[in-house]
């Protein structure tokens, strides 16, 4: 089946997969990728150019990285572009953190609501938090799984209530059940809150070399789940460019395995990639979070 122009004197569509147009119509596909190029209330790591403009250009290199993958998966035996990926154009940015959500959340719910399988590429953490709230609304009570080095569980952070660093802050005054996985950096008051509260954290150091905490973690979780992606959570020997790399972080199969267990037992209602940082002169993490978004939609619609 002929999806990708091979034929190097074509130009290569600017889609997510490089789809041919009856691949990636949106009347005619099951999966939506939302990017959302938003940086505005991160400091580190963030190129002058693109700080000025409060975006983070992650989604962009993602996708220009996923025109190179080959199409066919070979676990599922699939070629996982059957299904449809439409690409939408990257959100207009708002300086403005609680205006931002918003916008992300009235976006996700025009797709969701279109029964779209809807996929955000960010951007910063932050606007997970819109995507959520839209989620929310089609699915009561809908469970999230965090992937991240960090718990991003500070009321506050830099003088806004909806930064990076207070994502999962805001989400956990929502959401009845929440796992955080690969965690490895906390402040000490994020130490405290962990412990009066009893939150279902899985840290890195406990779970990097084995997979005997898989069952435990999803039998936490209920029916219908959203997962959070922070690269970060990844060791920087996996994916060495995003805002906070972190050692001691998980594995490649160590993370697909998993996820593939959550997408088998539970109902996954839409996924998150954020917080790369692309480096001009390595395109090693771009492709490999291109390659991961495209495995996961596989495990959503082709898992037997």
């Amino acid at each position: 089946m002929q999806i990708l122009k091979k034929n190097i004197k074509m130009q290569i569509p600017n889609n997510f997969g490089g789809l041919e147009k009856a691949f990636c119509r949106y009347d005619k596909s099951k999966v939506v990728i939302l990017p959302v190029p938003y940086d505005a209330t991160r400091k580190w790591l963030v190129g002058d150019k693109w700080k000025k403009a409060n975006v983070n250009n992650g989604p962009t290199a993602i996708i220009t990285a996923s025109q190179n993958m080959e199409l066919y998966d070979i676990e599922l035996d699939k070629t996982i572009a059957e299904c449809g990926i439409h690409t939408l154009n990257p959100i207009k940015v708002s300086k403005d953190p609680e205006t931002m959500i918003q916008i992300i959340k009235k976006e996700t719910l025009r797709h969701i609501q279109n029964n779209k399988f809807l996929v955000m590429l960010g951007g910063e953490h932050s606007v997970s938090y819109g995507y959520y709230l839209g989620l929310s609304e089609k699915y009561p009570n809908v469970s999230v799984l965090q992937i991240d080095a960090h718990a991003d569980l500070r009321d506050s952070f830099d003088g806004t209530k909806y930064s990076h660093a207070s994502i999962m802050a805001r989400i956990r005054e929502i959401a009845k059940n929440v796992v955080q996985l690969g965690i490895r950096s906390i402040s000490d008051e994020e130490a405290e809150l962990i412990k009066n509260k009893k939150y279902d954290i899985f840290y890195a150091k406990d779970i990097y070399d084995n997979t005997n905490w898989f069952e435990k973690a999803i039998g936490k979780i209920d029916k219908n789940v959203y997962i959070t992606i922070d690269v970060d959570g990844f060791d920087p020997s996996v994916i060495p460019h995003t805002g906070t790399p972190e050692p001691g972080g998980l594995d490649w199969y160590t993370v697909i395995k998993f996820l593939k267990k959550v997408f088998a037992q539970k109902n996954v209602v839409g996924f998150d990639v954020v917080e790369l940082v692309p480096n001009t002169y390595s395109r090693a993490s771009d492709y490999t979070i291109a390659k991961l978004v495209y495995k996961l939609i596989g495990y959503k619609f082709f898992l037997k």
